[in-house]
């Protein structure tokens, strides 16, 4: 069977990692393996490991050109001849929707999280099979355009276990890390991504000061850059940690490789988004190294954390609620490595999409 996946760009993000972790599943499981996009700093990967790639322009939006576009692509999908199509964004689906009119190959499109909704996204729903990433993606989908939720297929993004397995872990680099920033024998809360205001980390900051009445060397750990569109905000964060006197409690560590290290570092990590995440990846992964995790209580890690168990939720903004949950989610313990492999696996995610893939053959 011949796959074929289209996404915008091959550049850094959740939706092209995740095309190219199937893309290595499908190849490991005597697949071909084709991705069409208009090029980007994973192609490289792409190829070492054995998908092939053609670039084409699926990203711009130019009106103008779309006509020329959709007859290009239909030249180009005659000449790849997929068994499948799989669309992971709304512009290349709507190239993918007039180009495949005539060919009349089977399409599965993923909705990777929570669109605006007009039209415009509603391409996503008009295919043979659509796939939510999480529950809460399919119930937003399904509400929005009055969809049966018997249509929508919910496949989870997989976790690296791999990359993510407590016994794969540098304990170098922790023990160099925990000396460099003054982490040893202190509760350590972390917060690893982004540093932008969808993740509310003033909220992160403001329960380490209550936690600070109970836990004097508590540590909130912050591990994530800020692009230079952030400055301004990174700059109001330290601002608010001189104004709680939290200069010896809060670490501000920069862009990290070395994330399931700084999992294992924590003793509990924090997901404080205000926007719902799609699925929360760093949920599962931190999960899987075994440490608890705290998060918002919406969106697609209440799949994930299963409260009591391995993490609790808190209230959007309530830090008082987030610092009483650190502190109860500190004495967790639980075999997280276990449950992500029964449940968010890469290996569970290829193998719950080829069945979408043989269905439609």
């Amino acid at each position: 069977m011949k796959i074929v996946q289209i996404l915008p760009e091959l550049n850094l993000g959740g939706v092209e990692r995740g095309t190219i972790e199937l893309a290595k599943n499908l190849k490991a499981k005597g697949f071909d393996s084709v991705v069409v996009s208009n090029g980007g700093k994973l192609v490289q990967i792409l190829l070492d490991e054995g998908s092939n790639h053609y670039k084409f322009d699926v990203c711009s939006k130019n009106i103008l050109t779309f006509p020329g576009r959709i007859l290009g692509l239909r030249t180009l999908l005659k000449e790849i001849k997929p068994d499948i199509i799989h669309v992971r964004s709304r512009l290349p689906a709507w190239l993918v929707f007039f180009a495949n009119k005539s060919l009349k190959i089977p399409v599965v499109a993923t909705i990777h999280g929570f669109n605006s909704i007009n039209f415009y996204s509603k391409i996503m729903t008009k295919f043979d099979r659509t796939i939510c990433v999480s529950n809460a993606v399919k119930d937003y989908v399904a509400k929005s355009y009055n969809i049966d939720k018997n249509s929508l297929a919910v496949i989870a993004r997989g976790v690296n276990l791999d990359e993510f397995s407590p016994k794969n872990l540098d304990f170098d680099f922790i023990k160099n890390f925990t000396k460099e920033y003054e982490l040893e024998n202190r509760l350590i809360a972390g917060f690893i991504g982004r540093i932008t205001q969808l993740k509310d980390i003033e909220t992160f900051i403001k329960a380490i000061a209550i936690l600070k009445s109970d836990f004097k060397d508590v540590a909130g750990l912050i591990v994530g850059e800020a692009r230079n569109d952030k400055l301004e905000y990174l700059s109001t964060l330290k601002e608010l940690v001189k104004a709680l006197n939290l200069q010896q409690n809060i670490v501000f560590a920069g862009a990290c490789s070395k994330i399931a290290e700084i999992y294992k570092i924590c003793n509990v990590v924090v997901s404080s988004s205000k926007k719902p995440e799609s699925f929360g990846r760093s949920v599962a992964e931190a999960i899987a190294i075994g440490t608890p995790v705290v998060a918002s209580n919406h969106g697609g890690v209440k799949d994930i954390v299963k409260e009591g168990i391995n993490g609790y939720f808190f209230d959007v903004g309530d830090a008082a609620g987030l610092s009483a949950k650190i502190k109860a989610a500190r004495e967790l313990k639980f075999d997280g490595f276990r449950y992500i492999s029964e449940n968010f696996s890469l290996e569970k995610m290829a193998n719950e999409t080829i069945k979408i893939y043989e269905s439609l053959i």
